[in-house]
């Protein structure tokens, strides 16, 4: 394939994808379209290696995003303009006969092809083909992405210690499950080296390998598996800590000292504990003031904090108290590709003090040696990640940021919140079919089918649920009835039966989750396309297939076909 060929594939392709959600979409994928062509036809009259100086691209660019979206020809002519020159060219055919060029010879030059162009999102980034691993490699890279994550700190209204211009600062990561395995590891590494105290040699290896046989990660029983995951990664205990229906579910400090305490007392040894903003199966959101107060006796104690989805309700101001203790916890993460209008990946973890992330990762062999990272003067995020190369994932967070501004981001969420009311007041009108688990949280509905035999009652406990506070993980007081033999078993039959004949049927489909032992649904649209349309029609659908497969309950006829999107999920 060359240019000729792959000019006209581009541009079928954007006509077939219809991908950005953004005004005169097909002329602006199209003009990048042609950008990339020119840019790679003519690749090898540009100057392998940039030239700028550290800090040259926060000169150019403002000290936040706009607060109104900008034109998309306004973003492309920054590319060119300051983005172009402080990248290192690893496409230019002229890069592999350049001694000393940062080219890892083992590694060699990335392999790209005209077909390679072609992969989802099908709009080339072409601009992000550098390793990236460090400075030198491309330092717009690195730059841009210092620089975009400060923008986003300050939209998040997250502490200042967040911030590169202190002791922390942000970094790109795959995913939250990703992100919870880099900064266990900095927790351990932490943890070690404080218990190591100024013990040398072979004194200090037998006093780090008997801690680490002690350590114990913990989360609360609502927070992601993806803490479980990484203890065993790291090869540490782990310890999940109660939560309960009169708590909201969300970890307490009460609940918290009494682990911590429990695992001193078995001879453990506590040292991460993640806590969780908008928990996967409910939204849950920790009581972060309670879990401050406790951790004031655990300063050894790194504290996660994890928003992968509902850490994005804080661009608005209505959330950002939420933020307001932060300040006393080690690192907090949340991801873009979920809830802010960027493709998968872009998962952005804050740290309070980078130095333990580069402490605990840093190894520097002779290839990677440059004068820049000696002088300590840049950043290398090769040492802030599992990973040694990486992608220039910070554009199109900028392309996002300075398309939508802060306005489009707030009106973006608040619409969607607004749809979650709508689909939750819905399903309260229906109280003979369904009951609600959880009110609405972060637009977020979690409910259960309610079985024949239980219609009456459960029309006249809707009708008295007080209305609570929607959108912060706040639920009513009471739990779905149990059967006559104190268990959940037919109601959690019909729930599971609805929800898997819906996914079948493929029109729509659902995500669930068992809490506290009762099977549930749940049903969030944060989709940019999603409207009022789209979830009253799930609201039919749901009602269609509940009146017609609760009938068949206990009949035979409610077998599960497929294994169950308008439900959340991934890390």
């Amino acid at each position: 394939m060359d240019s000729t060929e792959f000019r006209k594939a581009a541009h079928t392709a954007i006509d077939e994808s219809k991908l950005y959600i953004v005004q005169d979409s097909h002329t602006c994928s199209s003009k990048t379209a042609d950008t990339v062509i020119d840019y790679y036809d003519t690749i090898q009259d540009r100057r392998v290696v940039s030239n700028v100086e550290p800090g040259y691209l926060r000169k150019l660019l403002p000290s936040g995003p706009p607060e109104q979206g900008e034109k998309w020809n306004d973003i492309q002519n920054d590319i060119e303009t300051k983005i172009v020159p402080g990248l290192t060219h690893w496409c230019a055919r002229v890069q592999r006969t350049i001694p000393d060029s940062q080219a890892n010879r083992h590694q060699g030059s990335p392999q790209i092809s005209w077909p390679s162009f072609l992969h989802p999102p099908r709009i080339p980034r072409y601009w992000g083909k550098s390793p990236a691993f460090n400075w030198l490699c491309s330092p717009a890279v690195t730059e841009l992405e210092t620089i975009v994550l400060d923008w986003l700190a300050r939209i998040l209204a997250l502490p200042s210690c967040f911030l590169s211009g202190g002791e922390g600062g942000g970094v790109i990561q795959g995913s939250a499950s990703e992100t919870v395995v880099t900064v266990m590891i900095a927790a351990r590494e932490r943890y070690l080296k404080q218990a190591c105290g100024d013990l040398t040699g072979d004194a200090r290896e037998e006093r780090k390998a008997f801690i680490s046989s002690r350590l114990v990660a913990l989360s609360s029983e609502e927070a992601h598996s993806a803490t479980a995951k990484a203890a065993q990664i790291l090869g540490v205990r782990y310890r999940s800590v109660p939560t309960s229906m009169e708590d909201d579910l969300a970890l307490t400090g009460r609940m918290m000292r009494l682990a911590l305490e429990d695992c001193e007392r078995d001879g453990l040894e506590p040292f991460y504990l993640t806590t969780t903003m908008g928990t996967t199966a409910t939204c849950a959101t920790d009581r972060f003031e309670e879990i401050k107060e406790v951790a004031q006796s655990y300063s050894e104690l790194w504290i996660h904090v994890d928003a992968a989805y509902a850490g994005a309700a804080l661009v608005c101001e209505e959330y950002q108290h939420i933020a307001q203790t932060f300040d006393s916890f080690d690192s907090f993460n949340m991801n873009m590709h979920k809830w802010l209008l960027t493709n998968f990946d872009a998962s952005c973890l804050f740290i309070k003090r980078r130095t333990h992330l580069t402490s605990a990762l840093s190894i520097t062999p002779s290839y990677l040696r440059n004068d820049f990272s000696d002088s300590g003067l840049v950043t290398d995020y090769r040492d802030w990640q599992i990973p040694l190369g990486r992608r220039f994932r910070s554009l199109k967070i900028w392309f996002v940021l300075r398309t939508y501004g802060v306005a489009g981001l707030k009106a973006h969420i608040r619409n969607h919140l607004r749809l979650g009311d709508m689909f939750h007041s819905l399903i309260r009108s229906r109280p003979d079919l369904f009951r609600v688990f959880t009110p609405p949280a972060f637009a977020l509905t979690v409910f259960t089918i309610v079985p024949l035999q239980d219609e009456g009652a459960a029309k006249s406990r809707n009708e008295g649920v007080t209305e609570t506070a929607v959108n912060e993980g706040l639920m009513s007081d009471d739990v779905l009835p149990c059967d006559e033999n104190g268990s959940h078993d037919i109601a959690n039959a019909l729930t599971k039966a609805v929800y898997e004949s819906i996914n079948a049927a493929g029109e729509i489909f659902l995500t669930s989750s068992v809490v506290k032992g009762v099977y549930t649904i749940r049903v969030v649209s944060a989709n940019p396309k999603a409207d009022e349309q789209h979830l009253r029609r799930a609201f039919e659908i749901l009602v269609q297939t509940a009146e017609s497969r609760r009938k068949n309950i206990g009949t035979g006829s409610c077998e599960p076909k497929v294994n169950g999107f308008f439900g959340g999920g991934g890390h």
